[in-house]
């Protein structure tokens, strides 16, 4: 076989449905790891007992959002989603930053997983079997496991993504069943689900856990070329991941606020971490059902992993094929059709990184995983208003069957609401890290994809006048994928306004 067949073979199209994307988008976010990790450390950071309806907020924000970013998914199909809706958009200089902001923020959260995979995979398997492995020991055997995964078919990974994922929702639901079932006092407790109690102290550190909470629901669109309707697909599949983690995430929150009692959630949450929820398993479900939940926890945590390496996988894909990157990143396996050698540079980097860690004496939750996840999380809220502007640009002047409210009243609105969002999660950056972080942190953290797309804008504009072939290519269409040629072509000069500006 020629070295062209790994160049010229592509992606697979046709493999995935709304199911597929589903799953994808809801395991990257780890519903089981949100609710023993996430919503516990919320409630024990922020001390605000109205918590819960944060996520209602947060889902009816991206709702808004959602609503632009499906709308340009019938158009554009490219792995490189956030990339090439803001080169249609906002200009082919603006895609590049958006890549490289997305390259930073999914690679962050990716690798900060293996930190977090390894202390409790490490934590559990001691306690049960006896077995003593340093973090990055375990930490490894999961990057084997995701790596041999990810250059795989992705129709199977969808499958064991949802295996994984309907197996945690299920104890999930257990726990909430068990929290409503045995209320603290003589009945449920409304008051986590009192908007009075939201707006009190606490409400920003309340977003920012939201924030980091939902990471990853956007990512329908990386999976735009693979699916077999990308007109429908990736629209309805952001629609179900939006409501779907909302609301189960707010029952999720409020179910242990009504365990614990209101009064006691933030003080228990402090006290016990994810023993809030393991131990009213134990204590009320039995043993089994307990250790269960332990194993499924380390299992969603590897799917989150999975999901984020199939993502920047595909981005590197995009940029290599298109000659943003070099080309042989845009290699696939001539065999199953994943994007082969992004999947392997992502596997080195992500190996690279959390064995530094390793190395440095670093902590694997409070300083890997927790770094890098709010790096992320800010990188991901970043990407979203541009893409929300991007929407914006993309439909002026351009007819199509699209509303008013879908071509710029919605994507508009939800601009200014994620730059909101944004800048509360910045002024609150330092409720997502441990107390005894340097103070430098705070800032230096949320700086990383900040600086990522501002190196990307100006590999962008030189782009135009050093490789002017490559940079012809930049968020370029799929048309096959979307089965009607012409359907929209590359970005157009007159779209290139961050060029512009960079030249002034």
């Amino acid at each position: 076989m020629s070295a062209d067949s790994f160049f010229d073979s592509g992606l697979r199209r046709g493999r995935l449905g709304t199911a597929h994307l589903v799953f994808f988008t809801v395991a990257a976010s780890a519903p089981l790891t949100v609710l023993g990790g996430g919503v516990t450390t919320m409630f024990a950071v922020s001390g605000n007992t109205g918590a819960a309806l944060g996520y209602v907020l947060l889902a009816a924000v991206l709702a808004v959002f959602a609503t632009g970013y499906a709308a340009m998914s019938r158009h554009v199909a490219n792995a490189g989603a956030f990339y090439a809706y803001i080169a249609n958009g906002l200009g082919r200089a603006g895609g590049v930053a958006g890549s490289a902001v997305a390259l930073a923020a999914y690679n962050a959260i990716q690798i900060g997983l293996y930190g977090l995979i390894g202390a409790i995979l490490g934590e559990f398997l001691s306690a049960k079997a006896g077995l003593d492995l340093a973090w990055w020991g375990w930490a490894l055997i999961a990057w084997v496991l995701v790596g041999l995964l990810g250059i795989l078919r992705i129709d199977l990974n969808a499958t064991v993504l949802a295996i994984l994922l309907g197996l945690e929702c299920v104890v999930v639901v257990i726990f909430d069943a068990v929290a409503f079932t045995h209320p603290a006092g003589t009945a449920v407790s409304f008051a986590g689900i009192d908007p009075g109690n939201l707006f009190t102290a606490g409400f920003g550190a309340v977003l920012a856990f939201t924030i980091a909470s939902f990471t990853g629901f956007e990512s329908g669109a990386i999976y735009s070329e693979e699916v077999k309707d990308p007109r429908r697909t990736v629209a309805r599949a952001t629609y179900i991941a939006v409501a779907f983690t909302g609301l189960f995430y707010a029952v999720s929150a409020w179910a242990l606020t009504v365990l614990t009692g209101p009064e006691n959630a933030a003080k228990d949450s402090a006290e016990a971490g994810p023993g809030v929820v393991f131990g009213a398993l134990e204590q009320y479900a039995g043993t089994v059902v307990a250790d269960l939940a332990n194993v499924l926890f380390i299992t969603s945590v590897l799917a989150a992993l999975l999901s984020f390496h199939n993502g920047v996988a595909r981005y590197l894909f995009a940029l290599g094929r298109e000659r943003v990157l070099p080309r042989f990143l845009g290699a696939t396996s001539p065999r199953s059709g994943a994007p082969l050698a992004g999947s392997l540079v992502q596997s080195t980097l992500a190996v690279i990184v959390f064995l530094a860690f390793a190395m440095a004496g670093r902590d694997p939750i409070i300083d890997l995983f927790t770094w890098l996840s709010g790096a992320a999380a800010v990188g991901v809220v970043l990407l979203m208003t541009l893409t929300s502007a991007a929407v914006v640009g993309f439909f002026r002047g351009r007819p199509g069957p699209e509303t008013l409210w879908q071509r710029m009243l919605a994507p508009v609105l939800a601009t200014l609401l994620l730059g909101v969002v944004l800048v509360m999660l910045l002024i609150n950056f330092d409720a997502l890290l441990d107390p005894g972080t340097a103070s430098y942190m705070r800032w230096l953290l949320p700086a990383i994809p900040v600086v990522a797309g501002v190196l990307g804008l100006i590999w962008g504009v030189a782009l135009k006048s050093a490789r002017p072939e490559a940079y012809a290519r930049i968020g370029r269409v799929a048309e096959d994928a979307l089965h009607e040629p012409g359907l929209h072509p590359s970005p157009e000069p007159d779209r290139d306004r961050w060029v512009r500006a960079g030249q002034r």
